[in-house]
C-alpha cells in the first residue's frame, strides 16, 4: 500500500492500518508465526477451506460429523491464531496451557465426531464421562470465543448459563440439571449445533471464502476508482467516494471495523484535504462501512442466517433489502453534499480522476458477483454451490490482470485467509447456540416475550423501541451475526407475537445488531474512523450516528408499513414508496444537516424533519401531508436564503 499524504506529514498506511485493525477489531490480534510453524499454522487452514468446499459441495455423512468436525477445525486454529491476551508479539511462541486447552478441546469435539452414531442411538443415556467431555467443549469454545470476538457475548451467555442451572431448570438433583444442559447444548443440534453453526458451517463459511478470492482480483481498488470516475469531481467528490464504495466494498467484506480502516484509509486522508472537517471524514467513512452489511447481493453473514431463521429464499432476502440500503445511503449522500455546498467545497481536480473509459475495461471483476446473484435469485443452485462456482470464475477473470492474478501463492493466500476469517464468526454463532439452547430448554423465551409485552402494555411502539436499546447494547462489541442470532431468538419472536410479520421484525433486529458499531459509547467502526482522521472518538460516533439517521428510522417503519419490503404489494406502489421515502430522506437530512441554500431557521428545520419522515411512512395520507408540508418548507427556505443574500 502507498503512502497517503496528510497535509504536511506522510502516514505509512499499511502500518496505520495494522495498527487501527488490532486497537479496535478483535480479530486482528493474532500470533506471530515465522519460518516452519507459519508453514504448518497456513497449511491447517488452508485445508480446512478445502474440507469446508467438500464437505458443502460432496459430503453425504451425517450432519453431525459435518457439524462436530467443523467445530472441532475451529477449536483448534482459535488456539493456534489467537492469544490469551492482547500484544503478544513473541514469535513462534504458544504456552503450555494453551497447547493443552487446545487438545483438549479440539479432542472433545472430535470425540463426537468419530461416535456420532452411537452417541444419537443411546437416547437420554450419557455416561459421567460423556459429560465431562461436553463441559470441556463447552468451556473450550468459550475461550476461544474471549479470544477472538470478547467478553459481551459471553456476560450474555453466562447469565443464561446461570439462569439455567440454579433457577429454570426442575431436576432437583444439581448434578441431574448439569447433565441435562450439557447433553442439550453439546450432544443434540438445540445448543452449540443449532441453526446458527448450522448455516455457518454450510453457507457462510463458503461465502467467506468466496469473498477472500474477490478481494484478491483487485475488486476493492476497482470499486474505489470507480466512485471516483462517477462522483469525485462533484462537490466534495471524496465524500461521495467514500459513500459509493465503502457501500460496493462493505457488502464484500462483511466487517464494519475492516471496511472503515481498509478504505478508510484511503478516503479519509483525501475527504480531510478537500475541507472537511476531522470529526466529519471519520464519520462518513465508518456510517458508509458498517451499512455495507445491509447492502445487497451480499449483506454480510446475517442474511444468510435470516434466510434459514425464517425459512425462506436468500434471493427473497435480498429483494426485500433494496429499498432500505437505497434510502440508507441515499440519507449519507444527501448529507455530504450539502456539507460540502455549506462549507464551498469543490470536487477532485479532473485531471487527477480515473477516466471511465479505461475502468470500463474492467467491468469482468463483477461477473463473479453478477453469476452469483444470478444463480442464487433464479433458483439454478443452492447458495453453497452458487458460492463454489463464483471462486471459480474469480479465479478466470483474475487471469485477464496481470497486476491481481491469482497464481498458486494468492490460490492459497485466499484459502488460508477465509479459514481464518471463518474462526470469529463460527465462534460467535456456537455461543449464540449456547444462548439460543439455554432459552429454549428453560421455557425462558416464553417469559421474556409475555414479561415485554407486559411492559409494553400491547403497545407496538414500545415493544419496538425496547427490542432496539436491547439490540443496540448486545451488538457493543459483538460481531453482528452472533447479535443477530441473540436477538432472532429472543427479542423478533415478541414482534412477530404482536403482529409484525416475521420478515419485517428479523430484519428489525439485524439493522440494529448493526447500527450498533456507530451508536456510543461502543462505536468500533467509528472509532476506527476516528483513528484515522485524528479526530475526537466520541465526535466521530456521535457524527456517524446521525448520518445515519435513516437506519433508525426505517426499521420502525416497515414494521408498522411491511410496504416498504415490498411485503404484499404492487409494482405502481413500490415506485410510489420509493420515490416518496427518498425525498422524504432528503427532508430529514436537510433538517439535521442545517442547510439548504443557506442556513436553515430552527423552525424549518423542525418542519422538514418531520415531514420527511410523514414521507418515510408508506402510506398515502402521509405521503401528501409530508408532500405538501416539505414543499413549503423548503419554498420557505429559499425565500429567506434569497431575502438574506
Amino acid at each position: 500500500m502507498s503512502n497517503i499524504n496528510l497535509g504536511n506529514s506522510t502516514l505509512n498506511s499499511t502500518q496505520d492500518v495494522n495498527s487501527i485493525m488490532k486497537k479496535y477489531d478483535r480479530e486482528s490480534n493474532q500470533r506471530v508465526w515465522t519460518g516452519k510453524p507459519a508453514i504448518v499454522i497456513k497449511t491447517i487452514t488452508v485445508l480446512f477451506s478445502l474440507w469446508c468446499i467438500y464437505v458443502t459441495l460432496f459430503a453425504t455423512f451425517l450432519e453431525e460429523i459435518r457439524l462436530t468436525s467443523f467445530m472441532a477445525m475451529i477449536i483448534l486454529m482459535g488456539f493456534l491464531i489467537y492469544p490469551a491476551k492482547k500484544g503478544e508479539v513473541r514469535e513462534n511462541y504458544m504456552p503450555w496451557y494453551d497447547i493443552l486447552m487446545m487438545a483438549v478441546g479440539t479432542a472433545a469435539f472430535l470425540y463426537f465426531t468419530f461416535n456420532a452414531n452411537g452417541i444419537i442411538q443411546q437416547g437420554t443415556r450419557f455416561a459421567p464421562f460423556q459429560i465431562v467431555i461436553g463441559v470441556l467443549g463447552v468451556l473450550a469454545l468459550v475461550e476461544v470465543t474471549r479470544r477472538c470476538v470478547g467478553i459481551p457475548i459471553l456476560c450474555v451467555a453466562l447469565f443464561f448459563i446461570l439462569y439455567a442451572l440454579f433457577f429454570g431448570l426442575t431436576n432437583p438433583s444439581f448434578w441431574g440439571r448439569i447433565t441435562y444442559f450439557v447433553r442439550n447444548l453439546f450432544y443434540t443440534k438445540e445448543g452449540i449445533f443449532s441453526t446458527p453453526v448450522n448455516v455457518c458451517s454450510k453457507y457462510i463459511v463458503i461465502f467467506i471464502i468466496f469473498g477472500a478470492f474477490l478481494e484478491r482480483t483487485g475488486i476493492s481498488n476497482f470499486f474505489i476508482q470507480l466512485a471516483n470516475s462517477v462522483a469525485g469531481k462533484y462537490a466534495g467528490g471524496p465524500a461521495k467516494v467514500a459513500v459509493i464504495s465503502s457501500a460496493l466494498c462493505g457488502m464484500v467484506s462483511g466487517s464494519s471495523v475492516g471496511n472503515t480502516v481498509t478504505t478508510g484509509s484511503v478516503t479519509i486522508p483525501m475527504m480531510k484535504e478537500t475541507g472537511y472537517k476531522a470529526e466529519f471524514s471519520g464519520a462518513v467513512e465508518a456510517a458508509a462501512s458498517t451499512g455495507g452489511q445491509i447492502m445487497p447481493p451480499i449483506m454480510g453473514a446475517a442474511a444468510f442466517l435470516m434466510a434459514d431463521f425464517i425459512g425462506v429464499p436468500y434471493s427473497s432476502i435480498l429483494g426485500r433489502a433494496i429499498l432500505p440500503a437505497l434510502m440508507y445511503f441515499a440519507g449519507i449522500f444527501i448529507t455530504v453534499h450539502l456539507e460540502a455546498k455549506r462549507l464551498g467545497l469543490s470536487g477532485i481536480p479532473k485531471e487527477k480522476l480515473p477516466k471511465f473509459s479505461q475502468l470500463i475495461k474492467k467491468i469482468y471483476l463483477l461477473l463473479p458477483l453478477v453469476m452469483l446473484v444470478v444463480w442464487v435469485s433464479g433458483n439454478f443452485m443452492t447458495m453453497q454451490r452458487a458460492a463454489s462456482f463464483a471462486i471459480i470464475i474469480s479465479i478466470f477473470v483474475s487471469l485477464f490482470d496481470k497486476d491481481n492474478r491469482i497464481n498458486g501463492k494468492k490460490f492459497f493466500a485466499a484459502l488460508e485467509a477465509g479459514g481464518k476469517s471463518t474462526i470469529t464468526v463460527a465462534a460467535a454463532c456456537g455461543v449464540a447456540g449456547i444462548i439460543s439452547g439455554s432459552i429454549t430448554m428453560t421455557g425462558l423465551a416464553n417469559e421474556l416475550i409475555n414479561g415485554i409485552i407486559t411492559v409494553a402494555n400491547n403497545h407496538l411502539f414500545i415493544a419496538l423501541f425496547l427490542t432496539m436499546l436491547c439490540c443496540i447494547v448486545l451488538g457493543m462489541g459483538v460481531p453482528t451475526t452472533a447479535n443477530y442470532c441473540i436477538m432472532a431468538a429472543t427479542c423478533a419472536p415478541i414482534l412477530i407475537r404482536m403482529g409484525v410479520p416475521a420478515l419485517a421484525a428479523h430484519f428489525f433486529v439485524f439493522y440494529f445488531g448493526i447500527v450498533a458499531d456507530i451508536t456510543p459509547p461502543v462505536a468500533l467502526a467509528a472509532y476506527a474512523g476516528s483513528a484515522i482522521a485524528k479526530s475526537n472518538p466520541m465526535k466521530t460516533a456521535f457524527n456517524a450516528s446521525r448520518l445515519a439517521i435513516a437506519v433508525f428510522i426505517v426499521p420502525y417503519v416497515f414494521c408498522y408499513s411491511p410496504a416498504l419490503l415490498i411485503i404484499d404489494t404492487t409494482a405502481v406502489e413500490v415506485i410510489r414508496i420509493a420515490v416518496t421515502a427518498l425525498v422524504g430522506i432528503f427532508g430529514v437530512a436537510a433538517g439535521l444537516e442545517g442547510y439548504l441554500k443557506g442556513k436553515i431557521n430552527p423552525v424549518i428545520r423542525i418542519a422538514l424533519v418531520v415531514s420527511g419522515v410523514l414521507l418515510i411512512v408508506p402510506s398515502i395520507l402521509t405521503d401528501i401531508i409530508g408532500a405538501v408540508a416539505i414543499a413549503l418548507s423548503i419554498m420557505c427556505q429559499i425565500f429567506l436564503s434569497r431575502k438574506l443574500s
